[in-house]
């Protein structure tokens, strides 16, 4: 049942010419029938090879300005007779229909048009008809045919042909055909996902996988689907992990909220800010992003919004830490950098962040809208007869935005654009809320002064007169409590001020 099968002819037509020619030549080498069509009927052509236009054979011009070429009897009844059939040979041989053994066909660059910019007539023009019908008859006959769908395939291929002058076995062609099917349903998908506006079905495909050193505990497997090097340059270090890609989401989620503002750092722990500060020199702003902290910082991820300087690397050096994110580097603060060799150093491109989101969940996905809202001034209320002076509404502001990346239920507090102390993921806010001020007393922050952020409104007043007690004059909450006044009356009895965002920013 394995036994190879020799191929005598093969139809290639290709967008991607890159490593074809030496297939070529060794096609040619072994006495293998050639068939080709347009810029690659000319680039074989050059190579001074022999080929057979498709159409010598289909005694049919290509037509439509190059939209139908292939498609016809005398190319597909080669690919898909059953070489075993007895009826479907009689009629490959009543119609003088030459089988075809190899199919090398590659799909135009639907998802390069489409994030090139280009019209709507441009990247329609990208989606393939002739190609993938090719590549699903051939790989649908895999049986006796071969089907090579990419040229990160013509390695494989070159090799098995070159070592084998020409013959495939069943499990080779079936493997093919399994990435053939593969890069099919990709396309299909970024068409389907380009086209649609209104219709609520979930569609993912990924053409690239990474295999990780192992899931989120050493005894589970892990795997990486999409193109990290569309958004990062890896300069230095070891392979990201698992749970290292959990951090560096959130770190690069977290750090889009200031992308524009002055120079401003932030370390993350388990998907959490553990510290943060925006200062006038971005040496200073590290250092205040690791004062919040300092323990949780051992290990943790660290992300810029500005080019790292050498003054800043040195600091960070001094610091053991998994990840260095920024938009650049200078040459000596890399070169500091990479002085501990398993260090991971990235530079982030300038490039849109999905605005969706999905995990799994029970035996389905969830899916939702990803929450692109940023409280500012514009849609703030003051619930209280106090308001917040200008100082501590551009706290509250940065308090708010650093909370909605934190997980829930969360407290955020806040001095001085630096991040205080945060509580994160607990069960109920008023813990959340002791967590952040026993934290920020055990590194030393002086409370009065700052103000408090939550993810979602307050319930009863317990909060805001713990935040009270320890110094807190200026809260920011969603409110849409039934029970927000009981919160409101404690404010305006001890002069705090409190704003009212109108959006709950909960995160799990």
């Amino acid at each position: 049942m394995n036994s190879p099968k020799k191929a005598t002819s093969a139809l290639i037509s290709v967008f991607h010419k890159d490593g074809l020619e030496p297939i070529v030549q060794k096609l040619n080498a072994l006495g293998i029938t050639i068939y080709s069509t347009g810029g690659t009927e000319k680039f074989i052509k050059e190579l001074g090879i022999n080929v057979i236009p498709v159409e010598d054979l289909t005694s049919y011009p290509s037509i439509l300005g190059g939209r139908v070429k292939t498609l016809h009897p005398k190319v597909f009844g080669g690919i898909l007779s059953r070489r075993e059939n007895e009826n479907d040979v009689s009629q490959l041989n009543e119609f003088n229909i030459p089988e075809i053994d190899i199919v090398i066909v590659d799909l135009y660059p639907f998802e390069k048009t489409v994030l090139s910019g280009a019209s709507e007539q441009d990247i329609i023009e990208k989606i393939d008809i002739g190609g993938i019908s090719l590549i699903r008859a051939a790989a649908k006959n895999f049986k006796d045919v071969i089907c090579v769908s990419s040229m990160n395939q013509y390695p494989e291929f070159l090799q098995i042909i070159d070592e084998t002058n020409g013959e495939t076995t069943l499990e080779q062609r079936k493997r093919f055909a399994a990435k053939s099917f593969a890069i099919s349903s990709h396309y299909d998908t970024a068409i389907f996902n380009y086209l649609n506006n209104d219709e609520v079905t979930f569609r993912q495909s990924f053409d690239t996988v990474s295999t990780l050193r192992y899931g989120e505990n050493p005894h589970q497997k892990g795997y990486f689907f999409g193109d990290l090097e569309s958004l990062f340059d890896k300069l230095h270090g070891k392979e990201l992990s698992y749970n290292n890609l959990l951090d560096v989401d959130a770190a690069v989620n977290l750090i889009q909220e200031f992308k524009n503002d002055t120079p401003t750092f932030a370390i993350l722990k388990h998907n959490n800010a553990c510290g943060l500060a925006q200062r006038a020199t971005l040496k200073q702003a590290y250092l205040d992003a690791l004062a919040g902290d300092p323990t949780s910082a051992f290990g943790g991820v660290l992300i810029s919004n500005k080019e790292i300087d050498a003054d800043t690397a040195s600091e960070i050096h001094k610091l053991f830490c998994e990840v260095v994110i920024a938009p650049s580097y200078t040459v000596e603060a890399l070169e500091i950098l990479k002085g501990k060799k398993n260090r991971i150093i990235l530079i982030q491109k300038n490039i849109k962040l999905p605005k969706t989101q999905y995990r799994t969940a029970l035996n389905g996905v969830l899916f939702q809208a990803k929450d692109t809202k940023t409280d500012d001034a514009s849609v703030i209320t003051t619930s209280t007869f106090e308001e917040p002076t200008n100082k501590e509404l551009e706290d509250l502001l940065f308090a708010s935005k650093i909370c909605k990346h934190t997980k829930s239920n969360t407290i955020v507090l806040v001095k001085d654009k630096q991040l205080c102390a945060s509580g994160t993921g607990q069960t109920s806010r008023v813990d959340a809320l002791n967590q952040s001020i026993t934290k920020a007393t055990h590194f030393k922050f002086n409370l009065n002064g700052a103000v408090m952020a939550s993810d979602a409104f307050f319930p009863f007043p317990d909060c805001v007169e713990i935040a009270d007690n320890a110094g807190i004059k200026a809260v920011i909450q969603p409110g849409g409590s039934i029970k927000d006044q009981l919160s409101i009356d404690y404010c305006n009895e001890h002069k705090m001020s409190m704003i009212f965002t109108g959006t709950r920013h909960f995160k799990h």
